[in-house]
């Protein structure tokens, strides 16, 4: 896996353990209803994974871009995909948004290089 992929798991891995082991009941509630928000409902996993992505682009989260690249990439989601969402967001969030499509682009490569989709 790729030393970028891997370095942003570890961390936020690291780091959501350290925040649940505190046992914080609204950190908890957080954590569950964001859970239970990108699960199957009237619309399907991927589409909520790019709603997601465009949301956390526009909002300049590169944490949540990284964290939504990921899950949308585990399920599925093709590079020309990504990318329509992405121009999406840049054409929504304004051109402050082009910094943050550069480090999701090279986010997106190490996962096509860890674990490339078929296109």
């Amino acid at each position: 896996m790729s030393n970028l992929v891997e370095e942003f798991n570890d961390y936020r891995s690291k780091m959501n353990e350290k925040l649940l082991k505190d046992d914080n009941k609204v950190i908890k509630r957080i954590f569950n209803l964001d859970t239970n928000a990108y699960m199957e409902g009237a619309l399907d996993v991927k589409t909520k994974e790019l709603l997601g992505l465009v949301a956390s682009a526009v909002l300049r989260c590169d944490d949540c871009i990284k964290y939504h690249l990921e899950t949308a990439h585990k399920n599925g989601i093709k590079t020309n995909e990504m990318m329509e969402a992405m121009s999406i967001a840049t054409l929504v969030g304004g051109t402050i948004v082009i910094p943050h499509l550069r480090r999701a682009y090279e986010f997106w490569e190490a996962l096509e290089e860890a674990t490339p989709n078929q296109e």
